[in-house]
């Protein structure tokens, strides 16, 4: 499991380099398998069976290829659109997850400090909520949106499954549900956002004001 945190680490920040919106959208792919991972390591060590299993295979589903592939379409209709950020924008994202970092270590050695099992994956979990929190302020494309709230969201998931050693089969499906609504609304008001302005940012709202 230590390897998963190092890698799913390596990628969060990894994403808060990225301009290029496929690149960026690949990058959320490769972190959700990563969580996905984690669950069925989880279902195993409880015994495996439908329960165990389960999450796992609705997360390589759900946000290893429908969501992807759902921004991808989107991404793809776009050309060759890119995050504009300057490099100062760009530095302040990955500095702001750095913080988040070890702003999480400190947070769990405060609240559980004698805490050595499970600290790094909470702690890892805490800096993907707060890393896709960022990306989702600092950043201005629709798409690096989507992908800052899904990032969020799997951060939370990842909590509860670490803090729950595995949640209730109802609230599990309850969650992939809501996550695929979400996703499903979002990409059908980034369309709607490409064709009224022909682009996806987000500052282009600004002249509705008024």
């Amino acid at each position: 499991m230590e390897y998963l945190v190092v890698c799913l680490m390596f990628i969060v920040f990894l994403q808060t380099r990225f301009m290029e919106l496929r690149r960026a959208t690949l990058c959320l792919s490769v972190q959700s398998a990563i969580i996905a991972v984690a669950c069925l390591v989880v279902g195993m060590s409880h015994g495996g069976g439908l329960h165990g299993f389960l999450p796992g295979i609705l997360t390589i589903a759900v946000k290893v290829i429908f969501i992807p592939y759902a921004i991808l379409k989107v991404v793809n209709e776009l050309r060759d659109e890119r995050e504009i950020a300057t490099d100062i924008n760009v530095n302040y994202s990955t500095a702001v997850a750095a913080a988040s970092l070890g702003l999480s270590y400190m947070v769990i050695d405060g609240i559980l400090p004698n805490a050595a099992e499970g600290r790094d994956i909470v702690a890892s979990s805490m800096f993907m909520i707060m890393t896709g929190l960022t990306l989702m302020v600092m950043r201005s494309r629709a798409i690096m949106q989507m992908i800052g709230l899904i990032t969020m969201e799997n951060g939370i998931y990842l909590l509860g499954l670490i803090m729950t050693e595995g949640l209730p089969l109802i609230i599990e499906l309850g969650i992939f549900l809501d996550v695929l609504i979400a996703v499903v609304i979002l990409v059908i008001l980034t369309t709607r956002l490409r064709l009224s302005f022909k682009t996806t940012d987000t500052n282009v709202l600004d002249k509705l004001k008024g």
